[in-house]
């Protein structure tokens, strides 16, 4: 696969990437809680996926499903309960779920998770963080009740998110892959959480990386990925990336 990639003889272009005949692809970015551009933009999925039909629509969801936006709670209903029809789903993990999960496991992670939205999400499910990031007693107070609030299907969700997805010549990350190094010898941490080291490197990874979790007022398209967190929660829209054959269209909410 590699080799089909990326091999060229002089004066040769690389083929293009491919989905095989009859699959699609929609990729949607970071949802940060953000329900009412995720409603919107599954309307406009369903639209497209109507007007135009293909033997397989796949969605894959990039991750970060949580914190900043005004309803994570109601973001992860609306995932599990209204499924867009007849299309096979690709739930991934952000770097926000493994800080939510990490803060079950360990109040002493509220700080850190707090301070890049976590709190919004508590408040979504009826707990508030404490004021102060050195209050212990309030923190296992949090962690408590966020366990006691969190319904068991949503944890077992957040549980069973994956690290990749791939489609032929493409892979499905939430944050991205570390340069040089084997996509099994990935680290979690790199492939949740990778920004700079990533993002300015012009290595071949065998597959054009789709990513979220590095913000850019549209799509960023390199040769090696496709970058399509819009910042839905700063005000930008929330992007899906389609891709069918060798076309790639974008929808917006």
């Amino acid at each position: 696969m590699i080799a089909r990639l990326f091999a060229s003889r002089p004066g040769s272009e690389p083929p293009a990437p491919q989905l095989s005949p009859g699959n699609r692809v929609y990729a949607i970015g970071d949802i940060h809680g953000c329900i009412a551009p995720l409603r919107k933009l599954h309307h406009r999925v369903c639209e497209h996926a109507a007007d135009q039909p293909v033997t397989r629509n796949v969605v894959v969801y990039l991750g970060d499903y949580v914190d900043r936006g005004p309803d994570s709670r109601g973001v992860i209903d609306f995932l599990r309960t209204e499924p867009l029809p007849a299309f096979e789903r690709v739930f991934l993990k952000g770097n926000h779920e493994a800080s939510l999960l990490q803060f079950l496991e360990d109040e002493q992670h509220g700080p850190q998770w707090f301070a890049y939205g976590g709190d919004t999400t508590l408040r979504s499910y009826g707990v508030h963080a404490p004021r102060s990031p050195t209050d212990w007693v309030g923190l296992q107070r949090a962690q408590s009740e966020f366990a006691q609030n969190l319904p068991p299907e949503h944890r077992s969700f957040f549980a069973g998110l994956q690290l990749t997805h791939i489609e032929d010549d493409y892979l499905f990350v939430h944050a991205g892959l570390r340069p040089g190094v084997p996509l099994a010898d990935q680290n979690s941490d790199d492939l949740l959480w990778i920004r700079d080291e990533f993002l300015h490197s012009d290595a071949e990874f065998g597959k054009i990386v789709v990513h979220g979790h590095s913000i850019s007022e549209a799509p960023t398209i390199r040769p090696n990925r496709i970058g399509i967190d819009t910042g839905a929660f700063a005000g930008g829209p929330l992007t899906c990336l389609v891709l069918e054959g060798s076309s790639r269209t974008f929808l917006t909410s």
